[in-house]
């Protein structure tokens, strides 16, 4: 490894951290093998002109993150924490089944933050209760950066209204929307959250037909006229749980039926940023801006732990009538959380912290679509938190019970259907933390597609 040298990013942090980032970003980034035996703490310390300690400090923070292992006498390697030979037989099955982006550095900068947070000019606010809508400044860093990264036209400050997350946001949507009994329309497999408020709230789903371009016009034009629905709840890009993302021509025909019957749309924009630039086509916000909710959550692009998303609704009395309920629910929003994006929008953190997820999620939906092949339906765009495999529905069952015995735990596949004409397997990309580990989880997926997995035995008592 004499011609590897790190490329030390500058920054706030010490200097070993972010030698220590710089090791993660290369074994990533396919720069450094798994195996891969790292130079001697003296010759790297040599090659960055800094001291023994500081190269000793970074090597011990890129084994505490689970990157290295060392071995005295031999130096320190690349290593696949609980990859394939290391699985125990008694460890947590692992988790293809919860749909999180991978963590990387975000746990850094988010300390980081935390740290600099009294310096910011609205900390003052955050002990005391903020407005319904949340701190302005927030408001302000989220149009700015929703305006550059999600590219929607008019995210101005006086139409977002902060939330505790999509989930959030969702529920206050559908609680000022829509009457006990009501029905809501939506994709036949659709997000498990909208199932859950529907059940609270005893509203009705009904499921809608799609394509490899999104809804089917025609069915959800049938839908609205069968059930007299006002409300359209829709994914429109990188679906979950199918990764479609809707054609600009399916979400013209969509808008079109909406005015037709009168449907309010709800648009849950919350892998927008995943998508890409490449992959994202203008949202039903943008081309039906007189009837569409739109929700922007920074859970699946940031951090999930942030709890933070936003809604834009279309006209001002609809936003008096939101921002009742959230008095009526919980007063304000939570402003800490907040003024954290709104300093990582300020420093380029934010942007920084999405690029490292697209780079990573480029790599695990690549090694995806190579473990399983033709199995997947091809996703809208480069790089995806999730994949969906179309199987029927005693096959998905089967596949998913295999997979368990052999220690992989993915999507219930009944968890994210509403209607009929469609089953399948949700596989979730980022939750796990090591590569390896996801590779390793990718093949038993793909094994049991076909046949029985040898599994791990237990006892039964």
């Amino acid at each position: 490894m004499g011609t590897w040298k790190p490329d030390i990013e500058e920054g706030l942090g010490p200097l070993y951290e972010r030698i220590a980032d710089a090791i993660e970003r290369d074994i990533h980034g396919s720069r450094l093998a798994l195996g891969t035996r790292l130079p001697p703490h003296r010759d790297l310390a040599q090659t960055l002109s800094v001291s023994i300690g500081t190269v000793t400090k970074a090597y011990g923070e890129a084994e505490r993150r689970g990157l290295l292992s060392s071995q005295v006498g031999r130096g320190s390697f690349v290593t696949a924490a609980a990859a394939e030979g290391l699985i125990s037989a008694h460890a947590e099955p692992i988790d293809l089944a919860h749909n999180f982006p991978p963590v990387g550095s975000t746990p850094r900068h988010l300390a980081d933050a935390l740290g600099r947070l009294w310096r910011h000019q609205d900390f003052a606010a955050t002990s005391r209760y903020t407005v319904a809508e949340g701190l302005e400044s927030a408001r302000k860093a989220a149009s700015r950066w929703f305006h550059r990264r999600l590219e929607l036209r008019d995210p101005s400050p006086g139409r977002l209204i902060q939330t505790n997350g999509g989930q959030h946001a969702l529920s206050l949507l559908l609680g000022t929307m829509c009457r006990s009994g009501d029905t809501v329309l939506c994709e036949a497999a659709t997000f498990h959250g909208l199932k859950l408020i529907a059940k609270t709230e005893n509203l009705k789903l009904e499921g809608v037909g799609f394509d490899a371009d999104g809804l089917v016009p025609d069915w959800l034009d049938k839908a609205a006229a069968a059930t007299g629905s006002k409300v359209l709840y829709t994914i429109p890009t990188l679906q979950n749980p199918t990764a479609i993302t809707m054609s600009i021509g399916r979400r013209l025909e969509i808008a079109e039926v909406a005015r037709r019957r009168n449907l309010l749309i709800i648009e849950d924009d919350a892998y927008r940023a995943i998508a890409g630039p490449d992959s994202m086509p203008p949202s039903l916000a943008d081309l039906a801006p007189e009837r569409t909710f739109y929700i922007a959550s920074l859970s699946k692009c940031m951090s999930p732990g942030l709890r933070l998303a936003f809604v834009m609704p279309p006209d001002v009395s609809w936003r008096e009538r939101l921002l009742n309920r959230v008095v009526a629910t919980g007063y304000a929003p939570p402003s800490q959380n907040a003024l954290v994006f709104a300093q990582w929008v300020e420093d380029g953190i934010a942007d920084a912290i999405l690029d490292n997820i697209l780079g990573e999620m480029r790599l695990r939906t690549t090694m995806a679509l190579r473990a399983l092949g033709d199995t997947v339906s091809r996703p809208g765009a480069a790089q995806t938190l999730h994949i969906w495999l179309p199987l029927d529905p005693l096959a998905a069952e089967r596949a998913s019970g295999r997979a368990l015995r052999a220690g992989v735990q993915v999507t219930p596949p009944d968890a994210l259907l509403v209607g009929e004409g469609v089953s399948g397997l949700r596989i979730c990309l980022g939750g796990v933390a090591d590569r390896a580990v996801l590779e390793h989880a990718l093949r038993i997926v793909s094994q049991s597609l076909g046949e029985e997995v040898p599994g791990r035995s237990s006892a039964i008592v």
